[in-house]
């Protein structure tokens, strides 16, 4: 073989491994996490499971996907008591993998749950959710959404979970649905689990609005932001702008 072709050889070898190495990572790893505990009927976790799946079929949110350079990875976990992962990480660069995706999230059986158990949850994506990842990210987002407020972990517990999932470079957002009449306030008479006690009726000063409570405990990391929906009729609406907004690393609303 001639030199001259030799590195000829060698510069279409290097030229068809470039894209394989780019292809190694993508911009954003988005954790899609849910709850569903009693609160959530099944007509609302329904509303729930196809929004998220029509988010994914958006085309707005399919843009933003293609336009990153090698697509997105996506997981959804679901929590009420404890935590699951019934969609496991995929990679999304088209159409098909969107729909592929949305198809996952549909067939997603309920979970069984009583609680509202968010610092496990968070405990479930620092152990076992984040490390899976089957590639880098330069961002990682924990979409969390929800109606109600941590009632089955002790407060600095649920603390040091959420600074874990913050210690590995997530970011997470928060998707507060409010429901009007039933969970306009919340606070420390909420409803609790066994070892927590039903607490006594808050003072006035302990009350707060589920956004309010989301912000401080939940929401944390860079570009972190809250987008609230109005009902679960909302959340199909919410949860597209959510995904546009974080798989595009826009400035938060």
């Amino acid at each position: 073989m001639s030199r001259r072709i030799a590195c000829a050889a060698l510069a279409a070898l290097l030229a068809g491994s470039a894209p394989a190495r780019a292809a190694e990572s993508v911009a954003t790893a988005l954790i899609v996490s849910v709850d569903v505990s009693q609160s959530v009927d099944d007509a609302r976790f329904k509303l729930q499971m196809e929004g998220i799946a029509e988010a994914l079929e958006d085309p707005g949110v399919l843009a933003a996907i293609t336009g990153n350079a090698g697509g997105i990875l996506f997981a959804m976990v679901t929590w009420a008591d404890r935590a699951g992962m019934p969609v496991p990480w995929r990679r999304i660069t088209n159409k098909a993998d969107a729909a592929a995706a949305a198809a996952a999230v549909r067939a997603t059986p309920r979970q069984a749950g009583e609680f509202t158990c968010i610092g496990q949850m968070f405990r479930t994506v620092a152990a076992s959710v984040i490390p899976a990842m089957p590639m880098p990210a330069d961002r990682i987002v924990v979409d969390v959404s929800g109606d109600g407020i941590d009632n089955c972990t002790d407060p600095d517990a649920m603390e040091a979970e959420r600074r874990d999932v913050l210690a590995l470079g997530a970011t997470i957002n928060g998707l507060p649905i409010l429901v009007p009449g039933e969970n306009d306030v919340v606070g420390a008479g909420a409803y609790r689990a066994p070892g927590y006690g039903l607490r006594p009726t808050p003072l006035p000063q302990d009350r707060t609005s589920l956004e309010q409570w989301y912000r401080a405990h939940v929401v944390g990391g860079p570009t972190s932001f809250l987008l609230a929906a109005a009902g679960y009729g909302d959340f199909s609406r919410a949860m597209r702008r959510k995904f546009v907004i974080e798989i595009s690393a826009l400035e938060a609303p």
